[in-house]
């Protein structure tokens, strides 16, 4: 049963006042400084940001609308465990700003894949070129089209209307703008969704009856809990799995991703870039902590009856735009901020992986086949990359709406290869003597691990027959006050995901039941995903390495180690140049100065088969 629509003229006078915004930053953007004619301005915004506006635009494309619209209703569905995914935000801090970034800013590179050709070879970097943009066109479909479904089901605002709107809009002032135009309306979209966020907590907490009462009923049903120290990798939502294996798929977000390593390279300095992820933590925080507190003043409200169970909304994802119809009708307006809050949250994730997969299309793809071309002619085609993908991402949104079940997969991919492309960047930053063909061998291991582990999980949890559910009085739905189970979840719809800023992942065991088998590994924590993958592409490439000859007669270049190795390991790449050199000194001895030996880059021919090795790779 479908709640009759209340949005009024005021509501979408709101929602459209943001989305005019949004695009005329694009277009000042496309008037003002140098106008987009540079690649470098389009895709990098000159290097010249500051930090804060850096920052807010990581915050906004990490809250995506899947993330707005899930958290709470993890909160309402589990309980306040989720909260603990906090400490990863500042645990990744450290390593991606003084183990990776370091690496990306010294190269000054626009692609951070530019790197994978730099240290492996030119094939490793095309794979991993591939797997990102395949993952982030499905995403960017699932993102614009899932929000608009839930407000749709609930709001009545129309579906393709929306979808088709936002997604002009968001190609529009992208392409116009480019990378400036992303950044500030990410910031401006930051402080919509932080206003919006703040507007359904404390109106909330109004209509409950303030916030303690809403703690109290929170409590004595156990749904307040944040240090559930179980060590079991299956069980879903742990201190473990959030805090650890979280920690890593943050640093897989914020150390392997084009969308945000773009990003912090457009900054100023290197310093500005440490300080950009220094301000990003905080603020992701802050708006994990709003959902959450969202998520408990939505169970106050729902303790006794569910609204799904009553018939209200088909899926938890609907929950959300439910709870402020039925708070904020009486206010004018106010739900059309709520629904700019949630549309910013898909504006800015495509945005920003529009003009990334721009970046790395253009850098890995066409740029070897445009060496001669004038710089004007490159920016046009940057410019048509964008638009192009625009479309694409309308077209997806298409797609979505056809694959039903096949939606939460789909979304899961993009947390699957994070964990894999990391594990890759960390072979070569960490790992002076992994080779080439060690890189591609340990990617496609990697990869093959993660989505056999996700895949898998994804077909037992729907090929599994469904619990029976509870019986319970038509009318009302009653939450026992230890449970964790989910009554009544729809099977086909998509729940908190695997993505960026999403909530979680599908699992069909609950804590302390998990039963030990072959299949247990299906049953794995979402959070461990990330970790599983990085470590097989490490302990793979290694090994394929070691057997291969390591680095041994290639020239390494000591920029694409990270500075942290290269003291550790006290200037081990400069090592490897010696060695090569004694090589060819030896090699020069043998032939007692022989003037017609062939070189290849100042070292013997034979001495530098190897390298021919790795690049014909």
């Amino acid at each position: 049963m479908a709640v009759t629509p209340q949005f009024s003229v005021a509501d979408y006078a709101v929602f459209a006042v943001s989305l005019l915004i949004s695009a005329g930053i694009g277009l000042y953007y496309a008037l003002t400084g140098g106008k987009q004619r540079t690649t470098q301005e389009f895709l990098m915004a000159d290097r010249k940001m500051s930090a804060v506006p850096v920052a807010m635009s990581l915050m906004a494309s990490f809250c995506s609308a899947i993330a707005l619209l899930g958290q709470p209703a993890e909160v309402y569905r589990n309980g306040s465990e989720y909260w603990m995914l906090g400490f990863a935000y500042f645990l990744m801090l450290p390593p991606v700003a003084l183990l990776y970034l370091p690496v990306f800013y010294q190269l000054k590179l626009t692609s951070c894949y530019e790197y994978l050709e730099l240290r492996f070879s030119k094939p490793v970097r095309l794979v991993a070129t591939v797997v990102y943009n395949i993952q982030m066109v499905l995403y960017m479909g699932i993102v614009l089209y899932a929000p608009a479904l839930a407000l749709n089901a609930v709001t009545g605002v129309d579906l393709w209307g929306t979808v088709l709107t936002l997604g002009v809009i968001c190609t529009f002032y992208t392409t116009v703008g480019g990378m400036k135009a992303v950044i500030w309306t990410d910031t401006f979209q930051t402080v919509i969704i932080l206003a919006g966020q703040l507007a359904v907590l404390i109106q909330g907490s109004i209509d409950v009856g303030g916030f303690h009462k809403v703690w109290d009923i929170a409590t004595s049903a156990k749904k307040v809990e944040f240090f559930d120290l179980d060590p079991n990798p299956l069980t879903r939502h742990t201190f473990w799995t959030l805090a650890v294996g979280g920690t890593v798929m943050m640093m897989a977000l914020y150390a392997a991703n084009q969308a945000t390593v773009q990003r912090y390279l457009s900054v100023k300095s290197e310093r500005a870039a440490k300080v950009t992820l220094m301000v990003t933590a905080p603020t992701l925080l802050f708006t994990l902590v709003l959902s959450c507190l969202i998520g408990l003043v939505m169970y106050a409200r729902y303790a006794d009856c569910d609204p799904k169970a009553m018939g209200k909304i088909n899926s938890y994802d609907q929950l959300l735009p439910l709870f402020v119809m039925e708070i904020m009708r009486y206010l004018p307006g106010m739900p059309g901020l709520f629904v700019a809050c949630i549309f910013s949250g898909a504006l800015s994730t495509i945005s920003s992986s529009l003009n990334s997969l721009a970046a790395v299309t253009l850098e890995d793809v066409i740029r070897p086949f445009t060496k001669n071309m004038p710089e004007a002619k490159i920016t046009w085609i940057s410019k048509g990359l964008a638009l192009a993908y625009g479309v694409i991402c309308i077209g997806m949104a298409w797609v979505a709406s056809q694959m039903g079940g096949v939606l939460q997969a789909a979304l899961s991919i993009f947390g699957l290869v994070g964990g894999p492309l990391l594990g890759l960047f960390s072979l070569g930053m960490f790992c002076p003597c992994a080779n080439a063909i060690g890189a591609f061998v340990g990617l496609l291991s990697g990869l093959t691990v993660s989505l056999w582990i996700g895949i898998g999980a994804f077909v037992s949890r729907y090929t599994a027959p469904a619990p029976p559910a509870p019986e319970v009085p038509t009318f009302c739905y009653g939450f026992a006050s230890n449970s964790t189970v989910l009554w009544g979840l729809d099977n086909v719809t998509m729940q908190s995901s695997v993505s960026i800023g999403t909530t979680g992942a599908p699992s069909n065991v609950t804590a302390g039941t998990a039963a030990v088998s072959v299949s247990s590994i299906y049953s794995l924590s979402y959070l461990w995903y990330s970790l599983v993958g990085a470590a097989v592409v490490i302990l793979i490439g290694l090994l394929v390495s070691v057997l291969t000859g390591c680095s041994r007669g290639r020239r390494l270049d000591p920029r694409t180690i990270s500075p942290v190795c290269r003291w550790m390991c006290r200037g081990l790449p400069e090592q490897v140049v010696m060695e090569t050199e004694r090589r060819t000194e030896d090699r020069q001895q043998l032939h007692n100065g022989d003037e017609n030996q062939e070189l290849t880059n100042g070292v013997p021919k034979e001495v530098s088969s190897f390298v021919e090795v790795e690049t014909a790779l």
